[in-house]
């Protein structure tokens, strides 16, 4: 059950290299979110209604919840819902992800590992290359947090590879991590915009 959720998030990666509309950026990192909450509720040995919480606060509500929602008000207020027209095509992506799922394929395997284990580390590596490949090749900020939300739900991923137990230092900086970012960038593009809406303002009078 474990491979198939892990190898399901393999797939919304390769998605979300190809996609060149941010609402559907927004959706399928919310999928993501609930994709890592069965893969934490799986990996934990002791159930316990303290990890139990922590695991769906850090999981179903911030990342299924919180975090879509907050995309989803970026993409109202800017008024952006596609990528930058100079961005790769499709095509072109889908050959640079290929190479870079072939590339975590090597470096897992130069892993002294379980083969499920294996697993995890490929698709975590996967991700880390897909959020730095969407920074690198698109300009607009969205894209930039969205790769960004991307590597840090790798980071999570590499956690559940390395130990059945929740690592909770570890996932609390992750927590805190992404929450500072989006509350940054948010008003980063939302103030953008509304300099925006100043200069067409300008330029119509």
């Amino acid at each position: 059950m474990n491979v198939l959720i892990v190898i399901v998030f393999a797939v919304t990666l390769i998605y979300l290299s190809m996609t060149e509309r941010f609402p559907v950026y927004a959706g399928l990192i919310g999928f993501q979110g609930i994709l890592l909450f069965a893969l934490s509720f799986l990996e934990l040995d002791i159930i316990t209604p303290a990890t139990l919480l922590f695991v769906a606060i850090e999981t179903l509500i911030f990342k299924v919840i919180i975090v879509p929602f907050l995309l989803f008000r970026i993409i109202n207020k800017t008024g952006e819902t596609k990528v930058h027209a100079k961005a790769l095509p499709g095509f072109y992506s889908l050959l640079f992800v290929s190479a870079g799922l072939l590339l975590s394929i090597v470096v897992s395997f130069s892993m002294k590992t379980t083969p499920e284990n294996m697993i995890y580390f490929i698709v975590a590596f996967f991700a880390v290359y897909t959020g730095l490949f969407m920074i690198i090749s698109h300009r607009k900020i969205f894209s930039h947090l969205v790769g960004f939300l991307v590597i840090e739900n790798a980071v999570l991923l590499l956690s559940l590879a390395i130990g059945s137990e929740m690592p909770m230092l570890i996932n609390v900086g992750i927590l805190l991590d992404i929450f500072v970012s989006v509350l940054i960038l948010g008003i980063f593009m939302m103030r953008l915009k509304q300099h925006t809406d100043e200069l067409t303002l300008l330029k119509d009078e």
